[in-house]
């Protein structure tokens, strides 16, 4: 069974200091807002349908799709995009159950895949989300996550592995000890989970001690306690997962974009 394929987009923090009150994922990257990048690559990997969870200044951000998600992408065949409001900030985990309604169908039954992506990757690559789900489905997994080694570690969470070098954990940084900090594998937040399994899962999620969040991070290892299977591969290029959370890292995601697109403008034509 193939199953269907669809993403969960999470947009709808504040960015609080990108200096500005345009959520962050509306800041434009290579002259398109940063969320649309990471639609795109969505679509590009073969989505059929992206669900994006808004809350702060969620019009803007839904008029960021009304603008854009279009012609204008370069895509011949762009799935839908439908929205779900998160209407407190409790966590990623919480994001993506606002989310579940819209998934229910295939929630009902396993072999349904979907990515979980943050909106503020721009730099992601679809041939990042075909890796993904390409093991995802050949390893008839429940999950399956990409990560990526840095030369700095600073601020994401860790890759835990044991002594066989099996995935352990994913171990975020205000709660690693200092062999953890020391780990430079680290989680850019790029999934592919069965829907199904994600959801039950979801139910028990707990949450943060610290923050009385309740974060995706927790799935993966609670599958493994469950006796599911999850795959992890090192498929990130470190300068995809270029951090945006201040105007200065805003201007070097920009300029690897613009880079990356070697004077091709949005819609693949030549620039003029």
């Amino acid at each position: 069974m193939n199953g269907t394929l669809t993403a969960v987009i999470l947009a709808a923090g504040k960015g609080t200091r990108m200096g500005s009150d345009l959520p962050k994922v509306a800041h434009e990257v290579a002259g398109l807002p940063m969320v649309l990048w990471v639609a795109k690559a969505c679509a590009e990997a073969g989505c059929s349908r992206i669900v994006v969870v808004v809350g702060y200044e969620q019009e803007v951000v839904r008029g960021v799709f009304e603008e854009h998600w279009g012609p204008s992408m370069g895509l011949d065949d762009l799935p839908p995009v439908e929205f779900c409001e998160q209407t407190e900030q409790l966590g990623t985990g919480h994001a993506v159950v606002c989310a579940q309604p819209h998934l229910a169908a295939e929630a009902s039954q396993p072999g349904n895949a979907v990515f979980v992506l943050a909106g503020d990757g721009p730099l992601l690559r679809a041939e990042t989300l075909d890796t993904l789900h390409t093991l995802f489905r050949e390893k008839n997994a429940a999950a399956a996550m990409a990560t990526a080694v840095l030369d700095d570690p600073s601020g994401y969470g860790r890759i835990v592995r044991d002594a066989s070098g099996t995935f352990a954990a994913i171990v975020e940084q205000n709660d690693a000890t200092p062999e953890q900090l020391a780990i430079n594998e680290v989680n850019p937040s790029y999934y592919c989970f069965d829907t199904e399994r994600l959801f039950e899962t979801l139910k028990n999620i707990t949450p943060s001690g610290a923050s009385g969040e309740y974060y995706i991070t927790d799935v993966p290892s609670l599958l493994l306690e469950a006796g599911e299977r999850v795959e992890v591969v090192d498929a990130v290029p470190a300068q995809d997962v270029l951090s945006i959370n201040t105007p200065e890292q805003l201007a070097v995601v920009d300029g690897v974009m613009q880079q990356r697109l070697s004077g091709r403008s949005l819609n693949g034509e030549p620039a003029v």
